[in-house]
């Protein structure tokens, strides 16, 4: 069976009975119909005094297109802990359009371990990204308007990007206002992906309704003739996007195929942006749960990373173990192996390829101070040969291996890495961030680099080197930075996979996102507003003669 007919042959609980597994009273949900429910703030509120529970990270070594199922093994894990009777809350992020309809075709797990109901989570959810695509683009059009009758604040540079929630490559550049009315004033722009937003990002950042207000209002719109910048708040803009995400920024509770209670709320990308769910979804989770378990997007070197130095600074929390994900076939990948060969039992390929795990692993343990344990998401072609290989290896390391089978099997199948973690998250541990935050904007992107990338070092281009000048001026050098680069390498090439020879990261432009509270550095290629692939999902995905959607995977 597929996916979706997995999930449509499973009876879901009502959404009031998995907020009651939780603790929350029907009062403090809203609900969207009888598996959805978005979670009152008043909630923590009651609970705020409550001891957290532990906190479990899910990341992954660097993704390929062969895909690790770094959310499966989330799901699994959550399910697993449940299944040895213990309280867990899941907590992803939201599924963005762009994906969906793009090269993934979903973001909700697969086989026995899935979020439900995924039809609905992998579309339209509760409207969250919505909302954050119409306040990005109301303050883009109240900046436009401003300039349009009479530009009082003296815009001369715009810096704030329209958005959309899809992969649409033709967007990366364009030129706006060509109506040839008498007062227009024609602009070259760009388009970003919604997730790439700073307001998404703010969302997930954001306390509370007041912070969230506060950080809008904060937002870095442009530059007058002086170079003195011009924010949010100048043109009263950031009541008006608060009332547009006054729904956004609630949780929303859903559940897992075996009944898990699960947190999905904010989306940023991890290679464009800071890839984690909300801070609010996080926290909330830690006093509903005695273990959370939580995903960084794409690999190690980016959510991960992401996470610890911005998320758990800002939010005042850390992981108490983390799971690093690799699948056989990727590892593999990262030995130079042919997609065709990949099934193929090659145990000269894992022994090149397994450097990518390694580094990961080291990053985690050695550079950062966590404990770590390996998830093998098993497939069918695996082989016994392969999986003894791998764990004699991690064992000479230190590090343990957790076979997961939740795809065939749900919980049950992730019973081991369930007991594993209850004892691991109890081990001491030595939390360091990778910079300090009084560091300078350059010195923390080379620790970045040459810590976690293993770059030799870093070059700037002239532009990127004027926007930290700039930057250093306005006195906002002191945030914490966020690194745009390919998630398919350690190194900014994406075709660089074994990353064997010395290479710098490139830095060629630099963005300060002054509401969110971090500065945004792109390296090699990489792209705000991805592009769809040659045969993109969305030629598959369907509605039937009796109403079902297919094709969404």
């Amino acid at each position: 069976m597929t996916d979706i007919e997995i999930a449509r042959n499973t009876k879901l609980d009502k959404i009031v009975d998995i907020a009651k597994k939780i603790d929350i009273d029907e009062e403090y949900i809203e609900q969207y119909g009888k598996y959805k429910a978005k979670i009152s703030s008043e909630v923590y509120e009651k609970l705020k005094d409550k001891k957290d529970g532990k906190l479990i990270l899910v990341t992954a070594i660097s993704p390929t297109p062969l895909g690790e199922g770094k959310t499966t093994i989330s799901i699994a894990a959550a399910d697993g802990l449940r299944t040895i009777g213990k309280k867990s809350v899941l907590v992803l992020r939201e599924p963005s359009l762009g994906p969906v309809f793009g090269i993934k075709g979903g973001a909700t797990g697969g086989g026995k371990v899935q979020v439900a109901p995924m039809e609905e989570i992998n579309l339209h959810f509760t409207g969250d990204i919505h909302a954050i695509t119409a306040a990005n683009n109301l303050l883009a059009s109240l900046i436009d308007n401003h300039i349009y009758y009479g530009n009082e604040l003296g815009f001369e540079r715009v810096v704030w990007k329209r958005c959309v929630d899809l992969n649409d490559r033709q967007l990366r550049e364009v030129d706006t206002g060509l109506s040839n009315e008498k007062k227009m004033v024609p602009r070259h722009d760009k388009f970003d992906i919604t997730v790439a937003s700073e307001i998404m990002a703010i969302v997930c950042l954001a306390k509370d309704i007041n912070d969230l207000k506060e950080k809008l209002g904060n937002i870095l719109i442009g530059y007058n003739k002086q170079g003195e910048p011009i924010y949010s708040k100048q043109l009263n803009a950031q009541g008006a996007m608060t009332v547009l995400l006054k729904d956004a920024i609630k949780p929303n509770l859903v559940q897992t195929l075996e009944h898990t209670p699960a947190i999905i709320h904010g989306g940023p990308f991890a290679n464009i942006a800071h890839g984690c769910n909300s801070i609010i979804a996080t926290k909330l989770a830690l006093k509903l749960g005695d273990y959370v378990v939580t995903e960084a997007g794409f690999g190690a070197d980016l959510g991960a990373e992401k996470f610890l130095d911005i998320k758990c600074r800002k939010a005042g929390i850390k992981p108490d173990a983390v799971v690093l994900v690799a699948t056989i076939k990727a590892i593999k990948y990262h030995g130079g192996v042919e997609k065709e060969k990949i099934q193929e039992e090659n145990i000269e390929g894992l022994e090149k390829g397994i450097d990518n795990l390694y580094r990961h692993i080291d990053n985690l343990k050695n550079k950062f101070g966590l404990n770590v344990i390996v998830a093998l998401n098993r497939y069918v072609q695996d082989t016994e040969k392969e999986i003894k290989y791998l764990e004699e290896k991690l064992a000479q390391k230190g590090v343990a291996l957790s076979l997961v089978e939740g795809w065939a099997k749900g919980g049950e199948g992730a019973r081991d890495i369930a007991e594993k973690l209850v004892e691991l998250v109890e081990q001491k541990e030595n939390f360091n961030y990778i910079y300090d935050l009084n560091d300078s904007i350059k010195t923390k992107i080379e620790k970045v680099a040459t810590k976690i990338y293993g770059a030799k070092g870093v070059e700037y281009s002239e532009e990127a080197l004027q926007e930290i000048e700039k930057i250093e001026k306005l006195g906002y050098d002191n945030f914490p930075v966020c690194i745009a680069k390919t998630q398919y390498s350690f190194s900014d090439d994406p075709k660089n996979l074994e990353c064997k020879n010395d290479y710098n990261i490139t830095i060629r432009d630099i963005q300060l996102k002054t509401g969110a509270g971090f500065i945004v550095a792109l390296a090699g290629k990489i792209m705000t507003m991805p592009g769809l692939p040659k045969v993109p999902a969305a030629e598959s995905i369907d509605i039937d003669e009796n109403g079902e959607i297919v094709g969404i995977f």
